[in-house]
């Protein structure tokens, strides 16, 4: 029964351990996107304009 308590609390230990060394990474930069934005640009971003004369079923349905 001692050993569970043994693994425990080495797991728990290690699981602190790494949580920490991750706040660390995100404190220092690690996780920041710095290829995104400079392609970013590069994308299409055109919108289908569609027009609004053509009724939906909902509203023909309510006439």
């Amino acid at each position: 029964m001692s050993v569970i308590y043994l693994l425990i609390s080495v797991s728990i230990f290690v699981a602190i351990c790494f949580f920490i060394a991750f706040i660390i990474a995100v404190k220092s930069g690690q996780y920041d996107d710095d290829y995104t934005p400079s392609v970013r640009m590069l994308f299409d971003d055109e919108t289908k304009i569609t027009p609004h004369n053509n009724k939906s079923t909902t509203e023909e349905k309510q006439l």
